[in-house]
């Protein structure tokens, strides 16, 4: 007998027609830019009532739906208000500025094909297109042509796994026994100026946070080598292993880079893994004239660049490089029955601290395909003469710089008999006409100002100087 099954329809909510996926794909668009050009005229800071905001989101029970075009309108609307807007042409914050459309376009593109990155069987065309970024990366970087590396979800997973590969080198059996298989401390070094997420990388991979040496700076925001030498030399004294060294290309106050020559010397007399956080300063690879402010990247084992920072891709897009891709491979290879496949050095999932990852590389794959390294030159040597510019019109101010801004940072100080330093932030920030940080730099608090917009004025510079004037009396 004829069986019949009753198959429903899949609900046009969830999966809606091609014509109409069409409608509604032209509806965002516009949508978007519309909105992108509101905020580039309105206030940087969120204009938002927490209150009212969650009031409105009670009513979404989820007990029945909503038109699409509706709730788009209604969350890019709430989006508008309720965000510190890092595309706007005045934001000088932190290190996340506004994406390249091709980057923007890279996600609509993966978000349609959905591809799983863990394998090489499931997803080829993706992993392929990743690892022929991350080699071009690593060759720009000077770290040869068998170097490698994968995408990660930001700076502290590819930092993580920075301190995993180096564990494992320092002791191969840490891969089965933990933290367990070293006879004393296992401890690593880091500029106490560096990212503290260090901190929490080092609870979390197990060695604990008795393993983070801070090392003070010797002045200028840049590790001391004499600091660092000293400790080395106290820690293996004492009994503790030492095990990685860690110098930073751009640090997140003030974007300044430890003497990364210097710092590989110390590693390798010592045996020591060595580790560059070019998170933000890796960037100035792409520019030969600006590149020699890194020099040294090339002689680490590892390094982290964010491409969701100075090149500007969405967020998060992080990259780990290292010329030891066995180490890479022994840190983090598994074999599961259920894996489609397991190759090593190519399967992602065995290379890597993540399983299941969006397809983040073809962020950058299309901008450096749509402008090659030269237009990320530009970029950069851009940002850099726009925070030279700020600095000449706060000098004539008579504000003092406390840095150097070589990596488009700039952290300065208002003059005598000015208002305190938060203060003056909070005056600039609560006008909305610009973003700015207070950060501290050497024990003295400073006004952190970032070039991160890539379409940045010097208007908008000078404008900011202006704001900062008002602010300060």
């Amino acid at each position: 007998m004829a069986v019949r099954e009753h198959i429903l329809l899949s609900d046009r909510s969830l999966f809606p027609t091609l014509d109409e996926r069409r409608g509604h794909e032209a509806y965002l668009s516009a949508l978007l830019v519309e909105a992108e050009q509101r905020v580039s005229r309105g206030p940087v800071t969120p204009t938002f009532d927490r209150e009212s905001f969650r009031r409105e989101l009670k009513a979404f029970d989820f007990a029945r739906g909503i038109p699409i075009e509706d709730l788009l309108t209604w969350t890019v609307s709430r989006l508008e208000v309720g965000l510190a807007h890092v595309n706007h042409p005045r934001y000088f914050g932190l290190f996340n500025p506004a994406p390249t459309f091709p980057a923007q376009c890279a996600d609509r593109i993966a978000a349609v094909f959905n591809p799983q990155l863990a394998t090489a069987t499931t997803s080829p065309a993706a992993v392929e297109i990743e690892s022929h970024v991350i080699k071009a990366v690593a060759r720009r970087a000077g770290l040869g042509d068998n170097a490698g590396g994968h995408f990660t979800s930001g700076g502290s997973e590819a930092n993580y796994t920075g301190l995993i590969c180096a564990l494992t080198h320092a002791e191969p059996s840490f891969i089965v026994a933990g933290s367990r298989a070293f006879p004393g401390q296992p401890v690593f070094y880091i500029s106490q100026d560096s990212h503290l997420a260090w901190i929490k990388i080092a609870h979390q991979a197990g060695v604990g946070r008795a393993a983070v040496r801070l090392i003070g700076t010797d002045g200028s925001g840049r590790m001391s080598l004499s600091a660092l030498t000293s400790a080395i030399n106290a820690d293996r004294a004492e009994g503790h292993i030492p095990f990685m060294v860690v110098a930073t290309a751009g640090t997140t106050n003030a974007g300044m880079v430890d003497p990364l020559h210097a710092c590989a010397e110390i590693a390798r007399s010592n045996d020591l893994w060595y580790h560059i956080d070019a998170a933000w300063g890796g960037a100035l690879i792409a520019s030969d004239r600006l590149r020699g402010l890194v020099a040294g990247i090339e002689q680490a084992d590892s390094i982290t660049i964010d491409a969701h920072k100075w090149l500007a891709v969405t967020m998060g897009c992080g990259m780990f490089l290292t010329r030891r891709l066995s180490v890479l491979s022994t840190a983090f290879g598994v074999s599961a029955s259920y894996m489609p496949s397991y190759a090593p050095g190519i399967d992602p999932y065995v290379t890597s601290a993540q399983w299941s990852r969006r397809f983040l590389g073809l962020r950058l794959f299309l901008s450096l395909g749509s402008g090659g390294w030269a237009a990320y030159a530009s970029h950069v040597e851009r940002a850099v003469e726009l925070a030279r510019l700020l600095v000449r019109h706060a000098v004539k101010r008579q504000w003092s710089v406390s840095n150097e801004p070589a990596l488009a940072v700039a952290c300065i100080e208002p003059p005598p008999g000015s208002a305190p330093v938060r203060d003056i932030v909070k005056r600039v920030l609560s006008s909305g006409d610009a973003w700015i940080s207070a950060a501290d730099f050497e024990g003295r608090d400073v006004i952190r100002i970032c070039v991160t917009h890539g379409e940045t004025t010097p208007s908008d510079v000078v404008a900011v100087v202006e704001l900062l004037e008002n602010a300060r009396c």
